[in-house]
């Protein structure tokens, strides 16, 4: 059975892999699984057929035979479910990392993809500079709390999971501003979850996509 996920024509990220459909790339690279990309333009995006199949008009999707699913965060588990490697075995290690599935999608990520938003979009009005600094102070906290939790682990909670999929690529969204530098550990993970190979794989696949697109215009 074909798996198809959707994924930006032209991505903004410009191919640095921040798009969300990177951690369902990564996610079906992980666990060996084949799929194909339908690239969508911004106004594809808008239309009533993929508003089917995303009622918010986003990517990515996912389409397993008769099960379309929306939110990375969503797709990401089901892959893990249906295929080994990706949830521990015993039961309470599958809720541990469901647990930091959830962490690193409502805890972590909001002030990180806020602040990208506030830098793209509000750096002209008044509020922007009180804005970013609300923005920061809560980022820090944040990830000093993560950093504390981690500590010289190499994963959030044992072998790697689809929790490292989704935190890394959450803490992705932050490098080179100097928040996340200031927490050597959690640079280490980030570079050992990029140093898989399929992560690798994955992320060469989206870049592809941006330069083809990219030689064309």
């Amino acid at each position: 059975m074909t798996i198809t996920i959707t994924a930006f024509e032209r991505s903004p990220d410009r191919g640095r892999g921040l798009a969300r459909d990177m951690r369902v790339r990564w996610a079906l690279e992980e666990v060996g699984q084949p799929y194909e990309v339908r690239l969508l333009s911004f106004e594809a995006m808008k239309e009533p057929a993929h508003k089917a199949l995303h009622p918010f008009g986003q990517i990515p999707t996912y389409e397993e035979g008769e099960l379309t699913l929306f939110e990375s965060g969503a797709i990401v588990f089901r892959i893990a479910e249906r295929h080994a490697g990706l949830l521990p075995d015993d039961a309470n290690g599958r809720a541990r990392v469901v647990a930091w599935m959830f962490a690193s999608l409502n805890t972590v990520e909001p002030p990180i993809f806020d602040r990208s938003l506030v830098t793209i979009l509000e750096r002209d009005q008044p509020w922007y500079e009180h804005r970013l600094r609300a923005l920061d102070t809560l980022i820090r906290k944040r990830l000093e709390d993560l950093s504390a939790r981690l500590g010289d682990a190499e994963w959030l909670d044992g072998a790697f999971s689809a929790a490292d999929i989704l935190m890394v690529t959450v803490l992705r969204r932050i490098q080179g501003v100097g928040i996340l530098e200031a927490h050597p550990n959690l640079v280490a993970y980030v570079a050992r979850a990029e140093a898989r190979p399929a992560y690798q794989r994955a992320f060469a696949a989206q870049l592809a996509v941006f330069n083809a697109a990219s030689s064309t215009s």
